[in-house]
């Protein structure tokens, strides 16, 4: 995943990429709108409680977020779509607050793109 940072785009360019809340209602009106969570199992899916292994799973999308006032607050939303055809999101943090179960899945993840959406 480290990788990848490097195709990180400025999201104040696109003026619905603002924020994490715009973002989460881009995303469910093309067609996200499921929610995903990790488990011990793997990533599960709260919308049908499957769960995906990471090689089910397919980053299509992902927009970090910077808190304005405190440097440790920081996001990133993952646009997610399985191999059986679910697509949602997953929102972590990142940085030294990140979940390091979902840390270590999401470097598991061998289909990882990073998109200009507009």
């Amino acid at each position: 995943m480290e990788e990848n940072s490097t195709f990180m785009e400025n999201n104040d360019l696109i003026p619905h990429m603002k924020s994490l809340a715009l973002v989460t209602n881009k995303m469910v009106m093309d067609g996200y709108d499921d929610d995903f969570k990790i488990s011990d199992k793997g990533l599960r899916s709260l919308k049908t409680e499957k769960v995906y292994q990471p090689e089910d799973v397919n980053v299509v999308n992902f927009f970090r977020f910077e808190g304005q006032s405190d440097p440790n607050d920081n996001t990133i939303c993952y646009v997610i779509e399985t191999t059986d055809g679910l697509k949602g999101t997953l929102v972590d943090a990142y940085g030294p607050y990140a979940d390091r179960k979902l840390s270590e899945f999401m470097q598991q993840v061998e289909s990882f793109q990073k998109k200009t959406t507009k």
